[in-house]
C-alpha cells in the first residue's frame, strides 16, 4: 500500500523542512522526485540525499511567486520525465503581527509566496496533469486555516486562501482525473522553528520551545515525517476517493 512507483512527483520549498520529508518519504515509496526550491543549495542537497538513499530525485530552481520561474520550472519537470503525477504545494513563509502591525509590505510579500505561489504551481501543474490523465495535487494549509490565531493576521489571511484554493480546484476538475486536498498542520519542529527562537528569544530559547510545544494538547509539536505520512496517503492512490478535503494534524488542537 502507499507505492508511488512510476508516478512524478514534485514539491515546492523542498529544501528543509515538511518538504524535504515529504520529498524523502515520496521517493523512498518509489517516486521520480523533482526538489523545486528557491535556495538551491538546499534543494541540490535533499536531492542528493535522496539518491544517497536510493531513491529518484532531481532539483530544479523555483522562485513560486515569479511566474516566468515556475513556468521554466515546470517545462524542465515536463522536459525530463514528460508527465506530471503529484504536485504538492509546500512552499510558504511565515509573518508575525495583528492588523494594526502588518505593513503593506509585509502583506505582500506573504501574498507573494504563499497565495500567488500556489496559484502559479497549481496553474502549471493542473496543465501537465490534464495531458496525461490526471494527478493528485496537496497543498500546506495550516490550523491558522480553521482557526484564530494570536498575531498572525497576514498568515491567517493567506492560509485561509489555501483552503479556498484546495476547494476551488477540487471542484473545477473533479471529472477530469485531478484530485486536489490540503492538510492543516498545527506547530511542527522544522529549522525554521529553530531559528524563530534563537532571534527573537535569545537565551531563552528551551523555555520558549516548551510553551510552543505545550501549546498542542499531547505536550509537543509534530514532526515534518508525520506530515509526510499523512501527505503520501493523500496523494496515493489508496487516496483516490478524497477530494477537496482539508486534514487537520495538530495534536489536538482542534479538538480541545
Amino acid at each position: 500500500m502507499f507505492r508511488l512507483d512510476n508516478k512524478i512527483a514534485a514539491v515546492t520549498g523542498a529544501g528543509s523542512g515538511i518538504g524535504a520529508a515529504i520529498a524523502e518519504t515520496f521517493a523512498a515509496q518509489g517516486a521520480r522526485v523533482f526538489v523545486l526550491e528557491l535556495d538551491e543549495a538546499s534543494g541540490a542537497e535533499t536531492a542528493a540525499r535522496i539518491r544517497d538513499a536510493g531513491g529518484s530525485a532531481d532539483a530544479v530552481a523555483c522562485n513560486v511567486s515569479d511566474a516566468a520561474s515556475v513556468t521554466a520550472a515546470f517545462d524542465a519537470v515536463a522536459a525530463a520525465a514528460g508527465r506530471l503525477d503529484i504536485l504538492v504545494n509546500n512552499a510558504g513563509i511565515a509573518h508575525i503581527g495583528t492588523v494594526e502591525t502588518t505593513t503593506e509590505a509585509d502583506l505582500d510579500r506573504v501574498y507573494a509566496v504563499n497565495v500567488k505561489g500556489v496559484h502559479l504551481c497549481s496553474q502549471a501543474g493542473v496543465r501537465q496533469m490534464l495531458k496525461n490523465g490526471g494527478g493528485a495535487i496537496l497543498n500546506l494549509a495550516s490550523i491558522a486555516s480553521l482557526i484564530g490565531l494570536t498575531d498572525r493576521f497576514a498568515y491567517s489571511m493567506s492560509k485561509g486562501a489555501v483552503l479556498a484554493m484546495t476547494r476551488s480546484i477540487a471542484v473545477d476538475y473533479v471529472k477530469q482525473g485531478i484530485r486536489c486536498n490540503c492538510v492543516a498542520p498545527a506547530r511542527v519542529h522544522t529549522p525554521f522553528v529553530d531559528g524563530y527562537l534563537r532571534n527573537t528569544y535569545p537565551g531563552r530559547e528551551q523555555e520558549m520551545f516548551q510553551q510552543l510545544s505545550e501549546y498542542q494538547p499531547v505536550g509537543r509539536m509534530g514532526r515534518p515525517d508525520e506530515v509526510a505520512a499523512l501527505a503520501l496517503y493523500l496523494c496515493s492512490d489508496e487516496a483516490s476517493f478524497i477530494t477537496g478535503q482539508c486534514y487537520p494534524i495538530d495534536g489536538g488542537v482542534l479538538v480541545f
